[in-house]
């Protein structure tokens, strides 16, 4: 697909046109802040800053953490405490890195929702949605790793339980299991393995999230109505859209501010809300906690895992078909990563001919019922494994599996769309009619 026509940087000076021809570093600076956006985003499109700061965030601070803490057994419960106590800012710098992992899960998922709601995975995007699920994997997977490295109780016995579950992989779990551990159980070769993981990982995510950006340069954002910017003429598409600096900037960088003044207050007075209090005890091999729970953006994820044992009959069935192979661990397992594989299938499971849910009056209420599902099980994942929260997290995963392997399929062929705008300018002038006839120089 062609990209969207308008103007493209053209160098003037002498010193420009010298860099333009080896390295265009600035045209591209250029082509990303004059991008024409659809002039008709809401408030929901502010996520991609948030994301892109909260990257930048614990990269910095992770960076400056890294230069006083000690990957070993032995000290690094103690060299936590050394930066919480006796390095300048240390412990501004530690709650900051915390509590921006958990900004940064919000802003995703909020973001990924975003996404399911507006139809944002639909063609021509299918690629930009798979690369930002792999963003999300990157994610989970560094942010994990991450919470092992202060060595305190929830952090040996989090990685004890998460790691033992690549055990249950049948024929190489154990090998597997024993490689990642780097040994027969969590020790000091596993909290080395982790750091190295952690400090490399969000260099990648960098990567992906250029390659993200890049992706949707070609195809163009998608806006609120799911309807495409004109592409036949430059004057049509600067009907539909306006570029992205100063407008988008201006308003992003404000939602920006606001968010980040909740963070800070966060930071601040309770940086601790959202953690758990056994980290603050070190690491006892002999002592189990009484509750071993992940952080709250793995919890949807671990009540999935733990929802179907050994009672449930999907189980059974499993195990008895394939002779015992899938036993419930190892099927916690599959249905834990499937529920994040069926968001990466989202484009192929959806049928519908109509982009947005704005316009789906049956889509809008399974997907209502899918966010409050969301935090059910994020709920239901910070309780006991024990009757009745694991009943409740059987139907909550059922429904999750549901909505996108049934429900949405089957949406496409029932639900009668309502009628959409023609255009994005139609959509703008509907809900902004005294703005629709301004223009940028205006």
């Amino acid at each position: 697909m062609a990209g969207i026509p308008h103007d493209h940087y053209e160098p003037k000076s002498n010193g420009e046109k010298w860099l333009a021809s080896r390295l265009p570093v600035v045209g591209l600076l250029y082509d990303t802040l004059m991008i024409p956006t659809p002039k008709n985003l809401n408030w929901m499109w502010i996520w991609g800053i948030v994301l892109t700061f909260c990257l930048a965030l614990q990269i910095v601070t992770g960076i400056v953490l890294v230069m006083h803490y000690t990957p070993h057994v032995d000290h690094a419960f103690s060299s936590v405490e050394h930066i919480m106590r006796n390095v300048n800012g240390g412990y501004m710098l530690r709650y900051m890195h915390a509590n921006g992992a958990s900004l940064f899960f919000i802003a995703v998922y909020a973001h990924i929702f975003r996404g399911l709601y507006y139809g944002s995975y639909k063609a021509p995007r299918e690629i930009t949605w798979i690369i930002g699920m792999l963003i999300y994997l990157m994610m989970m997977g560094t942010a994990f790793m991450g919470y092992v490295l202060p060595w305190g109780q929830m952090s040996f016995w989090g990685a004890t339980v998460i790691t033992g579950l690549f055990g249950a992989i049948p024929f190489i779990g154990e090998a597997l299991q024993t490689w990642l551990l780097g040994g027969p159980a969590v020790d000091n070769a596993t909290l080395n393995r982790f750091f190295s993981l952690h400090y490399l990982l969000p260099f990648v995510i960098a990567g992906l999230v250029i390659v993200h950006i890049w992706a949707f340069h070609t195809t163009g954002n998608n806006n609120p109505t799911g309807v495409e910017v004109r592409r036949t003429s430059k004057e049509e598409a600067e009907k539909d859209t306006l570029p992205f600096w100063p407008y988008f900037v201006i308003k992003d960088l404000f939602a920006l501010a606001v968010i980040l003044a909740v963070f800070f207050a966060v930071v601040g007075f309770m940086p601790n809300y959202l953690g758990h209090p056994d980290n603050y005890i070190e690491a006892n091999a002999l002592a189990t906690p009484a509750h071993i729970v992940p952080e709250w953006y793995f919890l949807p994820f671990y009540a999935i895992l733990r929802a179907f044992t050994g009672e449930v009959w999907v189980v059974q069935i499993a195990s008895f078909f394939t002779g015992g192979i899938i036993d419930a661990k190892f099927f916690g397992v599959l249905a834990m990563f499937g529920a994040i594989a069926v968001m990466a299938l989202a484009p192929w499971l959806d049928t519908s001919s109509v982009r947005s849910g704005r316009y789906r009056p049956m889509f809008k209420w399974w997907f209502a019922l899918l966010v409050i599902d969301f935090f059910a099980l994020m709920w239901l994942g910070a309780m006991p494994a024990e009757e009745p929260y694991a009943t409740f997290s059987l139907i909550a995963s059922a429904y999750w599996f549901a909505y996108f392997l049934v429900i949405l399929p089957l949406l496409g062929v029932m639900e009668k769309p309502l009628a959409r705008p023609e255009t994005i300018e139609e959509d703008f002038a509907a809900h902004y009619p005294k703005s629709s006839d301004a223009t940028p120089a205006e």
